[in-house]
Order: C-alpha cells, then structure tokens, then sequence
C-alpha cells in the first residue's frame, strides 16, 4: 500500500502552509499529492505550482469537475500538466453536485453517469493525438453543418497514458469507473464496510470490461489527528463530517448522506440532515456517531492509525491518502511524519 497527501483547497491563508506539506511530502517518499476544486481555487493551477516546487511526488487532481471544462480542454490540461511534471501528473474526475453544477457552472446535472462515461471517451480518444471526432448524446465533435474540423493535441504529455480516476460514491458510478478508468477516488471509506460500499461495485466494472483489480487503483482519502484522546480528536472532525452528511447537495441527492445509511446509519444520518438544512449546525455535528468519525479517519497514536492502516490494507485500498490536520503548520507536519512512522510500524511500507 502506498501513501498519498490532500491538500485540499488552496487559500484561507494556508497558502504557504500547503506548500511546505507537499514538500514534506514530496522528501518523505509519498507517493501522489492531490488538490481539489469546487468554487474557489482550482486544482491544475495548483499542481503546476506543487510540481514546480517538488521533485519526485506525483501531483493529481481530485477532482477537475467535469461541468467545469469541455472534455478537450480536460486533455490539453492534462497532457500540459504531464509534460512540465516530467510525467508525474494524474487527473482525476467528477460530476461536483447539483448545487455547484447547476449553481456556479450553469450546467444541467442530469445523467452524470452518461456524462461521465462520454467525457472519459473523448479525453482518452484526444490524448491519443489522433484527430479528434466523436459523435455521443452529450457531445458531438465537430459539431456538424459547420466550419469545424476534426483536430489533433499539439502537446506531447511524457507519457502514452495518463493515469485516468473517478470520484465515485454510488454503486453505479463505482461500477462504471471500475469499467472505464485506472483508479478510484474514495471519501469518508469505511475499512470494515468497505467491500460492501465500493470494492464489490468497483470489481463488477472490472469483470465487465474483461479485467481484474490487478493495477486497479483503489484511492481513499482519510483525515489523520495524531493524539492520545481519540474522542477529542475525533469531535475536531464533526463539524466536518456534518457538512458533508448533511448539508453537501440537496435533500433527495446527497451522495454522501447515501453512504452514511448503506453503512448503517440510516437513522443518524436523516438526523444530521434534518438538523443540517435547518441551519442548526451544532445539532448536526453533535448528532454525528463517533463511530461514524472513527470509521472514516485515522486517530489516535502511532500504534493505533497502524493498526487501522493495515486493515484499509486487507481490505484492498492500494493508495491510502491523508489528509493531516492540524491548526498550525507544525502540527500538520507532525501528522506527515506520523503518517510514514506508521506505515513502518504496520510494515506496510
């Protein structure tokens, strides 16, 4: 199992904080550093500067949101990216939300699935750097009866293929990412449920297309807290948990609240969005189980984030990402360090 580093979103004044988290990274042996977009900072811009300043971490993204960018715009930005990285670039994908598609890109959210599906086919088919057509129910390249032509990527990526992840929740998506890309990108995964919630969808994609999960990519990100009081560090993570389980997307699709029932938490987390969309956010977090938080992050000592560390590795996570928390710099640091000590001790590394 490898290890990767979140950063996140850049800014609130963690700019330079963020940096010096990569590039602690980057000297410790992580593997890939991920940085994310919604409707603030965007990832590839970024991953340009993380790479720039790093020498050996790969740099992702999760996620370019696919209603933020035509498809060929997706591959000029990814063969870019590829090619002033030396090769270290991996793009990874999503729908976003309704409220974000639909609020700030002025985007439809309806058939993400097809969507998704079509916007994987034309990035892959322009990486090629075959002149590009494509004739599909959401795209069709060039459009016809007009001066469009059929053009090739002028840029030459490093690589031939450019790693391609999914961020995916449902079982349908997980099943259709693990039929059309490399890898996928989990949130708030479960060791003990997560079979039931991704891998067995995740594996029927595979089985699908031919293949097996040999070379597949499965990519969780984790928050990781460094301390002895496991129920302290997990009431930092509260209000966290809330926003995403009961007040991300709208009541009918929150993707999150979803997997928080199929883990079994059907009661609690109609609970926390009750509360949630009501505007009582302390409600809402203080109604989020431990257990839920427990299950979903990397607390406590050296010894214990091992012990959890080798159970996400038997049950099939190939990339473990953390997210280090922390209120300064030092602390965030600390929980880097953290993070490889206890790799060691699990004898995972």
């Amino acid at each position: 199992m490898r290890l990767g580093i979140n950063l996140g979103y850049w800014g609130a004044g963690m700019d330079g904080d963020n940096l010096a988290v990569a590039q602690e990274a980057d000297r410790l042996g992580y593997d890939v550093c991920w940085a994310a977009e919604a409707y603030g900072s965007d990832a590839p811009t970024v991953l340009a500067w993380v790479a720039a300043k790093t020498e050996r971490i790969d740099v992702g993204s999760a996620i370019m949101q696919i209603p933020a960018r035509q498809p060929a715009m997706t591959a000029m930005t990814a063969a870019t990216l590829d090619s002033l990285s030396g090769g270290r670039f991996r793009l990874g994908l999503g729908v976003s939300g309704p409220q974000v598609s639909e609020g700030w890109y002025g985007v439809k959210f309806d058939k993400p699935l097809a969507r998704t599906r079509e916007y994987v086919e034309i990035v892959r088919k322009a990486m090629t750097r075959e002149r590009l057509s494509y004739e599909g129910e959401h795209w069709t390249l060039p459009l016809p009866d007009g001066p469009g032509k059929p053009i090739k990527l002028t840029v030459h990526p490093e690589r031939e293929h450019i790693p391609l992840y999914i961020a995916a929740i449902g079982p349908k998506n997980l099943e259709q990412t693990g039929e059309i890309a490399d890898g996928a990108l989990l949130i708030f995964p479960s060791a003990e449920h997560l079979e039931e919630t991704a891998l067995r969808h995740l594996r029927a994609g595979r089985e699908k297309a031919g293949l097996t999960m040999q070379g597949f990519d499965v990519c969780p990100t984790l928050p990781l807290a460094l301390g002895d009081d496991v129920n302290a560090l997990a009431d930092v993570f509260r209000p966290y948990t809330a926003l995403y389980v009961g007040g991300m997307g709208s009541r009918k699709q929150n993707f999150y609240n979803q997997l928080a029932q199929r883990m079994g938490y059907e009661k609690e987390a109609a609970e926390i969005q009750d509360k949630y969309l009501a505007g009582d956010k302390a409600g809402a977090a203080a109604a989020v189980p431990h257990s839920l938080i427990d299950q979903t992050a990397l607390l406590g000592s050296v010894e214990r984030i091992a012990e959890r560390m080798t159970a996400y590795a038997e049950a099939g996570v190939t990339t473990l990402t953390l997210a280090p928390a922390g209120f300064t710099l030092d602390e965030r640091l600390a929980a880097l360090r953290a993070g490889v000590e206890a790799m060691e001790h699990a004898g995972l590394a």
